[in-house]
């Protein structure tokens, strides 16, 4: 009775189990591709980017110190930033003249917007790093029920197929997961980094704006 019961609900896990295969061989295709990709933009910040210059902070906040907004201007053109950080304080340069509450809530903003740009640029990365393994670990095992099906049967060449589709599987899931997970942690470096030092920049503009305003008043 129990037997006539599990019988054809095994058939039908092991129908989805298999069906299950391609599928997840191609996601673990796809997330290959896109960790080459994303390893190709890695390589692009780093030369085009110039990601090893390094900004004097205290320096480039001295230089807002006194100088008018076109003069604040002219020093960010002309620094070493790169160009988001620019885009971020020439907007906050260019929205000064609202009032004090409101700028700092322009400022806030656009840290907000920058944090949300570099959080999605590594949730990629991030995503394969978690699910790669566990891809990989679907198509290691899914192979293995046929493959120990043949070699009770004596086929050996079915089974040296299924191992070596599951030995595959296993590497790739890995390797994609790996490179993934060593890009994210760099570039979460890079971006930490980079948030704190726009962060000091415009609480130095916001610190210039309040005292030019005061002065005004």
């Amino acid at each position: 009775m129990i037997t006539s019961i599990l019988t054809p609900l095994q058939d039908t896990m092991h129908s989805i189990s298999t069906g299950l295969l391609m599928p997840t061989i191609a996601v673990l295709l796809l997330m290959l591709a896109v960790t080459v990709v994303e390893f190709g933009g890695l390589m692009a910040e780093i030369i085009f980017e110039r990601r090893k210059v390094k900004i004097n902070i205290p320096e480039m906040l001295e230089a807002f110190q006194g100088n008018s907004n076109e003069e604040i201007m002219e020093e960010i053109n002309n620094s070493h930033l790169f160009r988001r950080q620019k885009a971020a304080l020439r907007e906050l340069i260019n929205h000064s003249s609202l009032p004090e509450v409101s700028l700092q809530a322009v400022a806030r903003r656009l840290l907000s917007e920058e944090e949300l740009h570099y959080a999605k640029i590594t949730s990629r990365t991030d995503l394969i790093a978690r699910v790669g393994p566990m891809f990989g670990l679907m198509a290691t095992l899914i192979p293995l029920g046929p493959g120990l099906i043949a070699m009770g049967q004596g086929d050996t060449k079915t089974l040296a197929d299924s191992l070596l589709t599951a030995f595959d599987a296993t590497v790739s899931g890995l390797a994609a997961a790996a490179i993934c997970f060593a890009i994210s942690r760099l570039r979460r470096r890079w971006y930490e980094d980079y948030m704190s030092s726009l962060e000091a920049f415009m609480e130095s503009l916001l610190e210039v704006f309040g005292r030019e305003r005061g002065i005004k008043e």
